[in-house]
């Protein structure tokens, strides 16, 4: 039985109930990509731009912003031909002064765009995260 019989197929959400290794298993089985960054080390956007990149494998010309985020999750990975989908998990994002409650929405908002334009394109996008 699907972990995601519930869970739409371009959704952003918190983490909840799910564990990152019952995610990180249901994206090998139905073949998607998984996609983690671990970011309780991060104070602030650019430190989490940063964590982001390396653990998606981001060029090295990536611009640590949020425009360029967005850029990598849908042209970037539309333009490399066809995708089978994609689970990313976002763990421990910072909740800092300079990684406050707005960058936060920021930073989700990114990702429930590149949501909007693979579910256009019938691709699943799935994204999780959690907050320290």
């Amino acid at each position: 039985m699907s972990l995601f019989k519930t869970v739409p197929p371009n959704v952003v959400q918190s983490i909840r109930a799910f564990r990152v290794t019952d995610l990180q298993s249901e994206a090998a089985q139905l073949g998607q990509h998984f996609l983690y960054a671990y970011c309780a080390e991060a104070t602030t956007k650019q430190q989490v731009l940063a964590m982001i990149a390396e653990a998606f494998h981001f060029p090295k010309h990536f611009g640590k912003n949020f425009d360029a985020l967005g850029d990598c999750l849908t042209d970037l990975a539309h333009k490399a031909g066809p995708q089978p989908g994609f689970l990313v998990v976002l763990e421990q994002l910072p909740n800092t002064p300079k990684f406050d409650k707005e960058a936060r929405e920021t930073l989700l908002d990114v990702f429930r765009d590149a949501a909007d334009f693979w579910v256009d394109k019938k691709v699943a996008f799935r994204v999780f995260y959690s907050f320290q």
